[in-house]
């Protein structure tokens, strides 16, 4: 088990939550796939696709729980990143925290041990 995160606007995740699917920000809608960061590669995410955004969490996933549909690919640096070929179900998260901006501008995360 690996634990893979997935940053999202909390009115995006909250409105995944009452539909039951989570179809995928913007940008994965149009690449095709939903993107999701290792633990070593989240904060690097944040700072890149996400810096100054505030109302954001965090959401922790178990990558056996998807099977097939996830793909380790190559992305930033040749780096492999989980990319998700499905949608999924807000309620196979492991924990959803809020991700708040310091104040020094950068994102303060919360332990991602899951």
């Amino acid at each position: 088990m690996t634990a893979i995160f997935k940053i999202v606007p909390k009115t995006m995740w909250q409105a995944a939550e009452q539909s039951g699917v989570f179809k995928g920000a913007p940008v994965d809608m149009a690449d095709g796939f939903i993107h999701f960061s290792s633990a070593e590669q989240v904060r690097e995410t944040a700072a890149k696709h996400f810096a100054g955004q505030n109302d954001l969490v965090i959401v922790a996933f178990d990558d056996t729980n998807f099977g097939d549909p996830l793909k380790w690919e190559p992305s930033r640096g040749g780096a492999l990143f989980p990319h998700l070929y499905s949608y999924l179900d807000p309620a196979s998260a492991v924990w959803v925290r809020d991700l708040p901006l310091g104040d020094d501008g950068a994102h303060v995360f919360p332990e991602l041990a899951v």
